[in-house]
């Protein structure tokens, strides 16, 4: 099958996939909310331009977005760039969002290479994260400072994510295997209060020792005062640094979470450093929320029942997308190639990174 410019079409969804969609039953809600004629995709698209405050409002609603205060306007100075504000008046929490279930189901499944696996339930992930934003406050990290990490994509970088914006701090990460002035020419800039690390990792089966490392760049981050560790690999002590276990290890009051407005920082991501230092590029909460809100639930159609694999590190901008979205394990990626050939091959030849969700 081709398309009108002559393309060749891969793969198209089925007319009754089309109808049960989400982004399906949200162009349905648009038209009612709205009074407008929406019949497919394109139109909702030109909508969604020409309407800019009323759809990214439809969207804030379809999605129940929480928040203690509504916005008292939706744009404001829309056609100024840069000067443009959102959501002006909102006060929100971004990890309250995502923390808004807390039963039984499952919200992480993680496996390593060594085969160790850990499943958290919704449960299980709020009460780790409220501990982990309890010890936080504790030890006064709040709006305005910035936590940096340095950790494999595991349960206790997305647990520190959490609570990280539970108390309104601003958070930003790296990979363990970046070398010491990589990690340096990207957190020396940020000025951290506090580390979070890993003691090491595998790879190829061998144990790497961070400790060296972490020495180095402690050194060179004179404003970070506090450190938490991870003792995965047990490759030794690490020196003024808080082990996570014993942190978690807490009885302190469940601090609220914090109400900031939409713009408020929630994490610091860098360029890749083609042209110099990286670059800090500042992400709002709100607008993050927003965004992998329509991406998750409109454009890859996802929900509770759903898992999401992405193969990446916490260095990459699709880790802090994952971390939105519902995480596929391992030995199930097969079921991909197995039952939804098509799908896989369109993401396999697109030039890019494959991305999959069933």
């Amino acid at each position: 099958m081709t398309s009108e410019n002559g393309l060749t079409i891969v793969w198209q969804p089925s007319p009754s996939q089309l109808d049960d969609c989400r982004m399906t039953r949200f162009r349905r809600y648009v038209e009612q909310r709205h009074a407008v004629a929406l019949p497919d995709y394109p139109a909702l698209w030109q909508w969604s331009i020409d309407e800019r405050a009323s759809f990214w409002r439809a969207l804030w609603d379809f999605c129940e977005v929480i928040a203690s205060r509504p916005a008292d306007v939706v744009l404001q100075a829309g056609d100024d760039m840069p000067g443009a504000r959102w959501f002006v008046g909102a006060r929100l929490n971004f990890a309250e969002n995502l923390l808004r279930y807390r039963d039984a189901h499952t919200a992480i499944l993680f496996r390593d290479e060594s085969g160790q696996t850990v499943s958290l339930s919704y449960a299980e992930l709020f009460l780790q994260a409220s501990r982990m934003a309890a010890a936080l406050h504790r030890r006064g990290i709040g709006p305005g400072d910035r936590v940096a990490a340095i950790l494999p994509n595991m349960p206790e970088a997305v647990v520190g994510m959490l609570a990280t914006a539970w108390v309104g701090a601003t958070w930003s990460s790296c990979s363990p295997d970046f070398g010491a002035q990589g990690i340096l020419d990207r957190f020396g800039q940020i000025e951290p209060a506090l580390l979070i690390c890993v003691d090491g990792y595998r790879f190829k089966g061998k144990v790497i020792d961070l400790r060296e490392k972490l020495a180095e760049v402690r050194r060179g981050l004179p404003s970070t005062s506090r450190c938490i560790h991870v003792a995965w690999q047990h490759t030794g002590e690490i020196a003024d640094s808080e082990e996570w276990r014993e942190v978690m290890a807490n009885d302190l009051p469940l601090p609220p979470f914090a109400q900031l407005p939409f713009d408020h920082p929630l994490y610091i991501l860098f360029s890749s450093g083609t042209t110099g230092k990286p670059k800090c590029i500042v992400h709002g909460a709100g607008g993050t929320l927003l965004q992998h809100l329509k991406e998750h639930r409109l454009h890859t159609d996802i929900g509770r029942d759903d898992r999401l694999f992405y193969f990446t590190t916490c260095g990459w901008m699709m880790w802090n997308w994952l971390s939105t979205g519902p995480p596929l394990a391992p030995e199930c990626f097969r079921f991909v190639y197995d039952a939804i050939q098509a799908d896989g091959h369109l993401a396999s030849i697109s030039g890019g990174t494959d991305l999959l969700s069933c």
